[in-house]
């Protein structure tokens, strides 16, 4: 089984370019984040003849999250319980024996501004939930964009940008937080020490420059570690394929035996 995360950063923009990628990466289950649309205006019959079923938590304009899946998907939960002014940023659904949860974590703007306090509370809020409805032993999956360089390793230049939004020792705090409670990175996992990115700005040259960072994870629980065998981060899909444009995040997937 193939599952996956990509910030597709507006799907009506970006509908051919994730067919495509759909249709040469064949993910069984993912987690979109950042679809830019309502749930009424999303395109289930284009998906259905790729051959997915999507479950979605949608919002006109900004944030929005849906998951896609091969397999049968019931719906759990929608949006955070609590952080629900923060806009549509959750969705968990059962797929088959596990459970998959995919999130678009507040970014936070600034250190200085209002949203980056709410953002250390939507983490909290997650935490908490997570910890009510996902109970050891559970086999399940929480993806998406965490908007957090976890350590040093994750971003470009850590010296650069040391206290800056992303970099923070609170927002690391939040994220370790949910590693301390079993949540495991399995990038991380399978490549300790390996430097790579899966956000690049658009401007300056970032993506081939490799000033990046890696905000993008796929965290595993339960016995769906143990049947982690591969981990990618897609960055030919960072890239223009034949004219279509990107997002400014690559997908990331991991094979599960």
């Amino acid at each position: 089984m193939r599952i996956a995360t990509w910030n597709i950063n507006g799907l009506r923009a970006r509908i051919d370019f994730v067919l495509r990628w759909l249709d040469e990466r064949k993910p069984d289950v993912v987690g979109f984040q950042e679809l830019k649309m309502a749930d009424d205006k999303f395109p289930h019959d284009v998906f259905e003849a790729a051959g997915y079923q999507a479950v979605t938590h949608g919002q006109k304009s900004w944030n929005g999250v849906a998951i896609l899946s091969r397999k049968p998907v019931e719906v759990l939960q929608r949006g955070l319980p609590g952080q629900e002014e923060f806009g549509a940023r959750l969705i968990t659904a059962r797929v088959e024996d596990f459970v998959f949860t995919t999130v678009y974590c507040p970014n936070g703007k600034r250190v200085e501004h209002d949203d980056y306090p709410r953002k250390l509370a939507w983490f909290d809020a997650l935490s908490a939930h997570l910890e009510v409805h996902h109970g050891e032993g559970v086999p399940a999956v929480v993806c998406g964009d965490f908007n957090i360089v976890p350590e040093a390793i994750d971003g470009w230049d850590e010296k650069k940008h040391t206290g800056d939004i992303f970099h923070t020792n609170a927002e690391r705090e939040r994220i370790q937080a949910l590693f301390g409670a079993g949540w495991i990175d399995v990038y991380r996992k399978l490549h300790p020490d390996e430097q790579a990115f899966s956000w690049w700005d658009y401007r300056g040259g970032a993506f081939h420059r490799r000033m990046g960072l890696r905000i993008d994870f796929l965290l595993g629980r339960g016995a769906v570690l143990d049947r982690v065998q591969h981990v990618e981060i897609d960055r030919e899909y960072r890239k223009k394929q034949d004219g279509l444009t990107a997002s400014d995040h690559a997908p990331v997937f991991a094979d599960l035996g």
